[in-house]
């Protein structure tokens, strides 16, 4: 990465910057995955640079994972200062959705750029159709699953979030409003699965990604460095801004127009990546 000119080097700087602040922002406003900006942003980076190849959109997803860490934690942090937790189904759900998110690395280390791809696009849209089209209160069943349906669920959602890029909000979120609880709730508790699913999936990005071909410079394994440190740092101080405004706006007309954005997005990424 730093053999490229001066001027690509600041351009790409001031991207990561950009991108990192924005994700935070989204993370911590509508609990969904950093990763939704994080990804595309790292991913035509790579690809406009001319850097990397073959395991850009990889390296990509395994960056953000890295960065979803501290920005959790932080989101976290800032939701349990309203009350807004459930600790009960935190508890219980994170073991889960951390093996997901384990499986789901492995499975991405073996899946092409192309396959990826269309994983991600499809999630993301799926993400976009329950923000954009269901009505806030539509639910499926009053409570959340227990037992066996809790394990295979939650082991889903690590897995897809996982090969998505993104922290447990996104499907997290979108599981618990599905099954009665209340948006600020899903929001605030979703947010702490990113922890465990950035944690285990990261260190499977790293692995599975050990010796591959086609990343970009200073990567390790699937994860690049300078891209995960810069955006984490950035992520981490804008995470708490965004859950701070989650409490105090109202989100059905942002929640519409971030759905647009993300069907956009996904779109790209496939495209560009086939």
């Amino acid at each position: 990465m730093f053999a490229l000119p001066l001027s690509e080097i600041l351009a790409l700087a001031a991207a990561l910057i950009a991108a990192g602040l924005i994700g935070g922002v989204i993370a911590g406003l509508f609990g969904v995955g950093g990763g939704t900006v994080l990804v595309p942003a790292l991913f035509y980076a790579f690809e406009t640079l001319g850097v990397g190849g073959e395991g850009n959109l990889h390296t990509a997803i395994g960056t953000s994972l890295a960065t979803i860490v501290v920005t959790a934690l932080r989101s976290l942090a800032a939701h349990r200062r309203h009350g807004a937790v459930d600790e009960e189904v935190l508890r219980t759900w994170t073991p889960w959705v951390a093996l997901g998110g384990a499986v789901g690395a492995a499975v991405a280390g073996l899946t092409s750029m192309e396959g990826l791809a269309i994983v991600y696009g499809a999630c993301l849209m799926l993400v976009a159709a329950q923000m954009g089209l269901l009505p806030d209160r539509y639910v499926l069943r009053r409570d959340m699953p227990v037992g066996w349906a809790r394990r295979i669920i939650g082991t889903g959602i690590g897995l897809l979030s996982a090969m998505m890029g993104v922290g447990g909000g996104s499907l997290g979120g979108m599981t618990m409003t599905l099954c009665g609880r209340p948006i600020h709730q899903a929001v605030a508790t979703a947010s702490g699965f990113g922890v465990a699913i950035g944690a285990t999936a990261a260190l499977g990005f790293m692995a599975f990604g050990w010796g591959a071909e086609g990343r970009p410079p200073l990567s390790l394994g699937y994860v690049n460095l300078p891209a995960a440190v810069v955006m984490g740092v950035m992520t981490a101080l804008s995470a708490p801004l965004g859950a701070r405004l989650a409490h105090r706006l109202d989100q059905r007309l942002l929640k519409k127009a971030f759905a647009v954005y993300l069907l956009g997005t996904a779109a790209s990424v496939v495209l560009k990546a086939i």
